[in-house]
């Protein structure tokens, strides 16, 4: 039975490669109906969702893994990028705070708060996320981009305050 879903987890992964996310999400429900508790189809089917742009049900597959596996990486950050895609932001960093407990040199994390440090305007806070995921992994393109973002918004914030200071 164990190499049966194994199989069908392999062919989800396939098929989403290939962009047959629905046909993938049914495969991911097999699995999930033989074990519920499967933490890669859960997970993968949240990203799944995710890509499908179906953000509140990839949670409740995260939330699902969080409850078999509380101290999951994966379900914790994915979960948090879902919030973020939300609008969720201090849930989002509250899923990330949580996975670098378990992990303090989870560059992805780092980095992931600070895009929802800067999405509530804590572009400091942000930019030092970014230098942190930097320092754990140079070549974090994601973190190198957004950290060059930060640096601009805060500059032309900076400004702009004169001109606001004039006006009142």
């Amino acid at each position: 039975m164990l190499m049966k879903n194994s199989s069908l987890l392999d062919e989800a992964y396939e098929l989403c490669e290939e962009g047959k996310y629905t046909l993938a999400l049914e495969y991911y429900d097999l699995v999930l109906f033989k074990d519920p508790k499967n933490i890669t189809a859960l997970i993968n089917k949240g990203v799944t969702l995710q890509t499908l742009e179906k953000h509140s049900k990839a949670i409740k597959c995260y939330d699902i893994a969080l409850e078999v596996e509380k101290n999951n990486l994966d379900a914790l950050v994915n979960k948090g990028a879902a919030l973020h895609t939300l609008g969720k932001y201090h849930d989002a960093i509250d899923c990330y705070d949580k996975a670098l407990k378990i992990q303090p040199k989870y560059a992805m994390a780092i980095a992931y708060k600070g895009l929802s440090l800067g999405e509530i305007g804590l572009l400091k806070d942000a930019i030092k996320c970014f230098n942190a995921a930097l320092k754990i992994d140079k070549k974090f393109d994601l973190a190198l981009n957004n950290k060059t973002i930060a640096l601009e918004l805060l500059k032309n914030n900076t400004k702009l305050k004169p001109k606001f200071l004039k006006k009142t």
